[in-house]
């Protein structure tokens, strides 16, 4: 079993608060739109770190991270990737390659709009955990946590840290 932390648009700024969770987790995931190198080794130095780049994310961040990763983990298939749209509304390449690779899960980052949706069309759960950053336009400072377990997403939890800024 695996406890995952889900973190998206931190813009190189992460709530204090937020540590509490991470030293909770077995693994922490990240949706894009990290920040710096510095910012990122920080936060890996915690857990296990697997991320995408985001559309704010450098060249350098570029060549760290991928712009697509797909993986599985306690048996369920999983795909990142920054912007992908939500069930009915994925971008072109999203769905794409939601066809090609069905994965049991999908997150994506980029709206800071905490969104958690079953598709059923493609038999999959959509994530995206909104934004743990000061930057944007999101009101409240979000992220999820869940457990995978033998193929399975379960206890998935919403965590509001407060007010952004």
């Amino acid at each position: 079993m695996k406890n995952i932390l889900l973190l998206s648009d931190t813009h190189n700024h992460i709530h204090p608060n937020a540590y509490e969770y991470i030293h909770a987790a077995d693994e922490v995931w990240h949706a894009g739109d990290i920040g710096t190198e510095a910012f990122v080794k920080e936060l890996a130095k915690h857990k296990p770190f697997r991320a995408v780049y985001g559309n704010i994310d450098d060249a350098q961040m570029r060549t760290i991270y991928p712009k697509d990763l797909i993986f599985t983990c306690e048996g369920v298939k999983v795909y990142i990737t920054h912007i992908g749209g939500y069930p009915n509304r994925y971008n072109l390449e999203a769905k794409k390659i939601i066809e090609q690779e069905r994965p049991q899960l999908f997150i994506c980052g980029h709206s800071h709009i905490l969104k958690v949706m079953p598709d059923k069309k493609h038999n999959l759960l959509h994530m995206n955990p909104g934004a743990v950053g000061n930057h944007g336009f999101h009101n409240v400072i979000t992220m999820l946590r869940f457990q995978l377990h033998n193929g399975v997403i379960s206890n998935l939890a919403v965590i509001e840290l407060g007010a952004r800024g």
